[in-house]
């Protein structure tokens, strides 16, 4: 099965799973491949999870069915990218680098917003020059820089959500006060700007759902200031704290619902927006990476490591991986719980023990901790271990991007279909090989766009 791309060679090659065959003997045979290679991390994606997350998302979100935007810096991935705007979905970018990639795959203007609350001002000149109307601001000193370069530009004012989690107690804050709001919008008019809308964004971590509440009614207050002053407010953007998994999707929904109907009725002809990034994408990645040396401490009743193991100890292994916080792991560096626990890739019995375990990466940083604490059946140089949900995870940066595998089921691609997709068409850079069909090619290497 394949399909007909542009004159030249399609950029992406995607693995067609047929008949009985799944992700994890996709995983299995990279895993035999880098064993005998280089032992290479690398990360393998299910693209029918996002077409699936598509899905449901329209199937539960009805208030917000069809504006959705992704969030570039969650993930780059041009195959991600390719396929999200087969699907309509628009995008946040936060830089130049990123709007070229989006633009690459013909998603107009109307559908970018440029994000980021600190921006370059080659950047807002660039949006001004290919007529990116929305952009995001949050404090006067960029009202100014968009003011001088992007003069026509209409402004979504960021909205803190306040400290929601332990995460956000130590992080720097984004976003204005309404105390602040009043000052900004203050400021628009003198500057002549034109502010359309408020953004808010609650973090993915955050536990409570309630903190929705509070920032719909929050940004309802902005609404009305902004409409005192003079301006026609017609965007409000939820932003992106969806985890990707399915009860917290409803959980959001069941708060959101609510209060969007009594603040926000869509009886306004408000246009609501939502940027599930994560949502998208988090499940759709699992990474492989090997174990590449180990250490053995002792523990004793104290919790407290040292080097010489007794017969009143425990041990505890420190394991040290091909890839960490300064590559794929970076996420580390800015979200304690961003990262799932790992499953070891090799037949466990019930009855072998689970030791304390910490994982590092490669550079011997005390800084590239991946996990502190994880308990694992003892592991060996050479190893495989796989961290699933590494779709919002892993680095987009040039300097290490592990190999992507890509692959879909029949029923999925299938689906893509009953979507909408006219493949032909909207995705013109694919080129499926069927894995029945050709077990020894490498299927799903990729060669992304320059």
């Amino acid at each position: 099965m394949s399909m007909k791309g542009t004159p030249d060679e399609p950029r992406f090659s995607v693995e067609l799973l047929e008949g009985s065959a799944a992700l994890r003997d996709v995983i299995d045979k990279h895993i035999r491949d880098q064993t005998l290679a280089l032992k290479s991390a690398f990360l393998v994606a299910d693209l029918g999870v996002i077409v699936r997350q598509q899905v449901r998302w329209r199937a539960e979100m009805d208030q917000i069915r069809q504006n959705l935007l992704h969030a570039v810096k969650s993930n780059s991935s041009p195959v991600v990218i390719e396929i999200l705007a087969a699907l309509g979905t628009g995008f946040v970018c936060s830089n130049k680098h990123e709007l070229d990639l989006v633009k690459d795959f013909g998603v107009t203007s109307q559908d970018i917003i440029l994000g980021g609350t600190c921006k370059q001002l080659s950047h807002i000149k660039y949006a001004a020059k290919h007529n990116i109307p929305l952009l995001v601001c949050d404090n006067e000193v960029e009202l100014r820089k968009i003011a001088r370069c992007h003069p026509k530009a209409k402004v979504l004012l960021l909205l803190t959500s306040g400290s929601c989690c332990d995460r956000e107690e130590t992080a720097i804050p984004f976003g204005s006060t309404l105390k602040d709001c009043r000052h900004l919008l203050e400021s628009a008019r003198e500057l002549s700007l034109r502010v359309t809308g408020v953004k808010f964004n609650i973090p993915s971590c955050c536990q409570d759902a309630q903190a929705f509440s509070r920032a719909v009614s929050d940004a309802r207050c902005v609404f009305d200031m902004a409409e005192e002053l003079g301006f026609e407010m017609s965007v409000l953007d939820v932003g992106g704290g969806f985890d990707g998994s399915e009860a917290q999707l409803d959980e959001v929904n069941q708060t959101l619902k609510p209060m969007l109907d009594m603040y926000f009725p869509l009886s306004t002809g408000l246009t609501i927006i939502a940027e599930p990034g994560a949502y998208y994408v988090s499940s759709a990645f699992t990474l492989a990476v090997n174990i590449i040396a180990k250490k053995t401490v002792a523990r004793d009743f104290s919790g407290q490591p040292h080097n010489a193991l007794s017969a009143n100890d425990e041990p505890e292994f420190l394991y040290y991986m091909n890839d960490g916080v300064y590559g794929s792991f970076a996420s580390k560096l800015l979200c304690e719980d961003s990262i799932s626990m790992p499953l070891a890739h090799k037949e466990v019995s019930a009855e072998e023990p689970l030791f304390s375990s910490s994982l590092w990466g490669p550079s011997a940083d005390d800084v590239d901790q991946v996990l502190e604490r994880c308990l694992l059946p003892e592991l060996s140089v050479g190893d495989w271990l796989l961290f699933s949900n590494a779709g919002a995870t892993f680095s987009n940066g040039e300097e290490h991007k592990p190999p992507v595998f890509y692959s879909i089921t029949e029923c999925d691609w299938q689906e893509l279909h009953n979507c909408g997709v006219t493949l032909d068409v909207r995705m013109k850079n694919f080129s499926l090989v069927p894995r029945c069909l050709q077990p020894n090619i490498s299927e799903a290497s990729i060669s992304t766009p320059a």
